[in-house]
């Protein structure tokens, strides 16, 4: 996926009340997400986590 051009990365803590998760849970679950390293920041694409969001989302099951 293309990251869009106007979208505004996001902090760790962003991601977090994004989330409604505590700090914590976003490094520990790095391997679950998909982010970016700046040197020694981490950012969000709002798109990406959106659609891991998507992916992780349970489905109802049908009849």
């Amino acid at each position: 996926m293309v990251m869009l051009v106007n979208e505004k990365l996001l902090t760790v803590g962003e991601v977090a009340e994004r989330l409604q998760v505590p700090r914590t849970w976003i490094y520990k679950h790095l391997h679950k997400i998909p982010h970016i390293k700046l040197g020694k920041y981490l950012r969000f694409e709002p798109s990406q986590v959106d659609a891991m969001l998507h992916v992780l989302r349970k489905r109802p099951r049908e009849g």
